[in-house]
């Protein structure tokens, strides 16, 4: 092989290792373990005869979802997750198991979720804000979609996280929500004097391991 044949082997070696710009890829791939992963959301009751009624605690069975970090600049990490609707599960510890499913199949039913027409919730990030970074622990400002019962949102969810001895991803994080911005209104009982209030809050505990 001659010189200039070494030389093209060299550069052609060269540039299918080092990517474009000479720049190389921090981001890491992190799938939620959803055994080890919870997301629950808390339904509070309202109205004049309100302790006739009762809060609801619901969570998620089916869910699923992936986190790809950039370890060299966070704001150029993305989130994502999927909710099977119809594994949401009505918990209400001390209730009744009827009353626990009646609530569930009026929760999954046309007035409420509807699952048949909407079977999965959604959210997909757009930005990720670092608000401050403290002994590892990174406090996230993270912006992006919500799709539910066939409504899409811009939401911001505050989201605490830390890569952990073993390396696994954990992140916390609880935001707000109104039902009715997503088309679903409140349920009310005994002519509204009892009833769900508008407002609900998500709650996630997420353990996400590297690799799909």
């Amino acid at each position: 092989m001659t010189p200039a044949q070494k030389f093209a082997v060299f550069l052609l070696a060269a540039a299918t290792t080092v990517p474009v710009g000479g720049a190389t890829d921090s981001r890491t791939l992190y799938t939620i373990d959803s055994q080890k992963s919870k997301l629950e959301i808390q339904v509070a009751r309202e109205g004049f005869f309100k302790a006739f009624g009762h809060d609801h605690l619901v969570s998620a069975k089916e869910f699923s979802g992936e986190v790809q970090l950039d370890s060299a600049k966070l704001e150029n990490s993305s989130v994502s997750f999927t909710v099977e609707a119809k594994s949401l599960a009505v918990l209400d510890p001390g209730e009744s198991e009827k009353d626990r499913k009646d609530v569930q199949t009026t929760m999954l039913g046309e007035q409420v979720l509807g699952v048949e027409r909407y079977p999965q919730i959604q959210f997909s990030s757009s930005s990720v804000k670092v608000v401050s970074k403290k002994k590892g622990v990174y406090e996230l400002q993270v912006e992006g979609t919500l799709s539910l019962h066939g409504a899409k949102k811009p939401v911001t969810v505050p989201v605490r996280a830390q890569i952990l001895e073993d390396g696994t991803l954990s992140a916390y994080a609880d935001v707000p929500l109104l039902q009715s911005d997503y088309g679903i209104t409140p349920i009310k009982i005994a002519g509204g004097t009892v009833r769900v209030k508008d407002r609900l809050k998500l709650t996630f505990q997420i353990l996400a391991r590297k690799g799909s």
